[in-house]
């Protein structure tokens, strides 16, 4: 069974740092497109960043030379570093992993990241 399993969120200051951790089934792991996504109630489900299986990596506009995506295949997890949070960044962060060139995927059950002072 596929799991994604996510931790780290929670509160921080603006201009703060958060570190959230997402462990991936190691069937997986090596073959699919890793990443988050965030959400604010009422609003869709965007992108924030994302991992290809070939290493590249990208960014939504809005997170791009704050937030730093990252994998360990030794411990089949990926890690996405928050810095210089604004409350903007307000938001349930889901981990996601996608089969390459299709629509199966799968996700973790969401991590709240709040961003207050």
């Amino acid at each position: 069974q596929v799991q994604l399993v996510e931790s780290g969120g929670g509160l921080a200051q603006p201009g703060g740092s958060l570190r959230l951790s997402c462990e991936v089934s190691r069937s997986i792991f090596n073959d699919y497109t890793l990443g988050w996504y965030r959400q604010v109630q009422g609003k869709q489900r965007d992108l924030v960043a994302r991992i290809f299986n070939n290493g590249r990596s990208d960014y939504a506009d809005s997170v791009a030379g704050r937030f730093f995506l990252s994998r360990d295949s030794a411990k089949n997890t990926i890690y996405l570093q928050m810095d210089g949070l604004e409350p903007g960044d307000t938001a349930v962060y889901y981990c996601h992993a996608r089969r390459p060139f299709s629509d199966y995927d799968y996700w973790g059950q969401g991590t709240q990241v709040t961003v207050s002072s």
